[in-house]
């Protein structure tokens, strides 16, 4: 039957054994690690609570070798402690190891990140720089435009002077029409007038020749046939 001391020692070596495959998995877990900085402070803050527990964790199974009253029990245990000893060295120096990988990997995507930010800046500039030519050419374009429209303006301020005079032009001759028009059937109406006086001066005329005839033929006959 085991003792209680065989009991507490084989508690303290399965509590030693979780946290040193904890540590290893934490190592490994910085290796793979890229970044950013902050949560390889907190892997490396975990890994130094679990290597502190670990610490303990052999110093309680050293303090333990020294209680035995057994010799072979007591090389047995500080023998154990001891490999436990250099496992957590082996473990110091893998960890070691994992955070200047860890490092150089965030080191070189920082410069990555600087590089591709020095591009981006570029990029951002030229773009910039687009945007300012593309803004010059639309002032241009503006410009451009607002000329021609000044333009247009202009030839249709012209237009309609032309049309104004042309209208007052056609309104001055509608008028002098106006004033022919008047003048012709004024003297339509006189040429009428003289044609009807004509007329009336010509039958006068032929009445009083009638008139002279008759009176010459009554004037000849009395005096050649007074008798009749």
């Amino acid at each position: 039957m085991a003792s209680a001391s065989d009991v507490h020692v084989r508690i303290c070596g399965q509590e030693i054994v979780k946290y040193d495959l904890e540590i290893k998995a934490l190592v490994q877990d910085i290796r793979e690690c890229c970044g950013p900085q902050a949560v390889l402070l907190d892997l490396n803050s975990t890994v130094k609570e679990k290597f502190n527990q670990l610490r303990l964790r052999i110093q309680d199974m050293e303090q333990m070798a020294k209680e035995e009253d057994r010799e072979t029990d007591k090389q047995a245990i500080l023998s154990e402690t001891q490999s436990h000893r250099k496992q957590m060295l082996s473990n110091q120096m893998a960890w070691r190891k994992a955070n200047l990988a860890c490092k150089m990997a965030i080191d070189n995507l920082e410069k990555d990140e600087l590089l591709q930010g020095a591009d981006s800046v570029r990029q951002r500039k030229a773009t910039k720089e687009s945007l300012v030519q593309t803004s010059s050419d639309i002032t241009e374009s503006l410009m451009s435009i607002s000329r021609m429209m000044s333009q247009q303006v202009q030839q249709s301020e012209e237009t309609i002077g032309s049309l104004a005079t042309s209208s007052r032009t056609v309104q001055e001759t509608n008028e002098e029409f106006k004033a022919m028009t008047g003048t012709i059937h004024s003297g339509r109406k006189l040429i009428l007038k003289y044609n009807r006086r004509e007329l009336t001066d010509k039958l006068l005329i032929f009445l009083a020749l009638a008139l002279f005839l008759a009176t010459v033929l009554y004037i000849l006959k009395k005096r050649l046939f007074p008798f009749i």
